[in-house]
């Protein structure tokens, strides 16, 4: 399929590249062109502009960072979209931006499907995401080939753009929950006077062990946070959680204190940085 990818950071990057593997035509536009270039080396076009980028594409996906950003590019692309292209949304956008999305597709009578994506950097780059899809079954079907080549399994929230991005909530509600805990019982282990990899040890076989534990606590034990997930976009995610849970009636006191954690990891220097940095927020002050 003729495919663009709007936004070629940690993850539209990744998108892209497993979409080229699998022997897609493929055109990339980046603000930042320079973050678009060794995709070219891959195969990949590079386009100077939204409108540009998206002339010909059969599936336009937007991976930007937030709702902003993904109304402000594809304001620019939807006059110079084919009538028979669908636009593909994979953004962390929260339940307004979706609605907002929605809306702009309506008014310029574009197709629209959601595909939330569940994973990191790794799992963009090797075509093993979890996708979560809402929209049209017949868009969703024309989709399948884009969709087998970025993701591992694709979990189908219905007919209509919206309920995706629910569950994506859901679901980076327990990533960043979980992230800090493991940053905060290593802390606790670490400032216990023990070695923090015998917390690992500890879990490693149980019921409660997961093998997200041992990635983030590789990066902790370490003191190296390389981006996978950073810590500006769990920021940005929890905001448009706590923002869901208190529509929905529910309690965000847990989430608020994940959210402060991250935000003093911030202030410490790690926005950037991934999010396991936040083990440095639960640290003593020196």
């Amino acid at each position: 399929m003729q495919v663009t990818v709007l936004g070629t950071g940690i993850m539209g990057a990744g998108v892209a590249g497993s979409l080229l593997r699998a022997g897609h035509t493929v055109t990339v536009w980046n603000r930042d062109t320079a973050k678009a270039k060794p995709l070219r080396d891959a195969g990949a076009k590079i386009a100077g502009s939204p409108a540009e980028a998206v002339n010909g594409a059969e599936a336009v996906m937007t991976v930007l960072f937030d709702t902003d950003a993904v109304m402000g590019v594809m304001t620019q692309a939807l006059d110079s979209l084919d009538e028979s292209a669908i636009w593909v949304q994979l953004s962390t956008i929260g339940l307004d931006g979706s609605a907002r999305t929605a809306e702009l597709a309506r008014q310029h009578d574009v197709s629209l499907v959601e595909a939330m994506m569940l994973g990191t950097k790794a799992p963009a780059e090797n075509g093993e995401l979890v996708l979560l899809v809402g929209g049209d079954p017949a868009l969703v079907d024309r989709l399948s080939p884009i969709f087998e080549a970025i993701s591992a399994r694709v979990v189908n929230t219905g007919d209509r753009v919206g309920p995706a991005t629910a569950l994506k909530l859901a679901a980076n509600a327990w990533v960043g929950s979980l992230t800090a805990l493991i940053g905060q019982s290593m802390a606790l282990t670490k400032s216990l006077g023990l070695d923090p990899q015998l917390f690992l040890d500890a879990i490693k076989g149980g019921g409660t062990d997961t093998p997200y534990a041992h990635v983030k606590g590789k990066s902790i034990l370490a003191g190296e946070y390389p981006p996978s997930f950073p810590v500006e976009g769990i920021l940005k995610d929890l905001a448009l959680i706590r923002t869901a849970a208190e529509e929905a009636g529910v309690a965000d006191d847990v989430l608020a204190a994940v959210e402060g954690r991250f935000l003093t990891a911030s202030e410490l220097g790690h926005r950037s940085d991934d999010m396991a940095a936040v083990y440095t927020a639960f640290l003593p002050k020196s």
